[in-house]
């Protein structure tokens, strides 16, 4: 029997967190490269891009959910039908860091898979002095307790936003052709930043 995995050529990601912590933003950063400082309610947008890898036409759907708990069955809906889960937290906010937690937990009920691609991101690293979570804290939950990746970004500075996309669309067996496209900033991705080296795990990066 082959053990050899398949490449997806079709991914969704959802990024699920709080109201308010920056999912909205980090999504248009990375499709438009642009930022809109000015919070704007979400109830759930899907935005599809197709790329072409190497002769090989990826989709990538991004599903952008609403912060409010007010939609439980439609959050269940996008959990179902998605690969890769972003969960999103503001640094400058501990409950919202609570939220991905209980996030994580629903994720891994829903797909009844412990090992679920999940890369939790600590948006609003812009607001250093502002901070409120401490980045070694969250690495030792997120990594060491969930064994899940962990990424700290800013929406409005452009910093590791395309890190989350290439984290998260390693997990799902995307053609390995893909990390290239990214660096090449293809059809509409946006420029890279310098990434500063990953603490701890090679999985991670953690702005200062």
């Amino acid at each position: 029997m082959s053990l050899e995995v398949k490449e997806k050529t079709q991914v969704r990601v959802v990024f699920l967190g709080a109201a308010g912590v920056g999912k909205t933003a980090l999504i248009r950063r990375f499709l438009q490269d642009s930022f809109e400082p000015k919070h704007r309610r979400t109830v759930e947008e899907l935005h599809s891009r197709e790329y072409d890898i190497g002769g090989v036409k990826v989709t990538v759907e991004v599903l952008d959910t609403s912060g409010s708990y007010s939609f439980p069955a439609m959050r269940k809906l996008s959990i179902q039908n998605s690969d890769a889960f972003a969960l999103v937290f503001a640094l400058d906010d501990p409950e919202s860091l609570e939220a991905v937690k209980s996030l994580r937990d629903e994720i891994l009920e829903i797909k009844e898979d412990k090992y679920a691609p999940i890369v939790v991101v600590g948006n609003k690293a812009d607001r250093e002095k502002e901070r409120r979570v401490s980045a070694e804290d969250v690495l030792a939950t997120v990594e060491m307790d969930w064994n899940n990746s962990y990424v700290e970004a800013s929406a409005k500075e452009n910093t590791n936003v395309v890190e989350v996309f290439k984290e998260l669309l390693q997990q799902v067996n995307l053609p390995s052709r893909l990390s290239p496209a990214l660096r090449r900033r293809r059809e509409t991705f946006p420029k890279d930043t310098d990434f500063r080296p990953p603490m701890n795990k090679t999985n991670s990066c953690i702005l200062s």
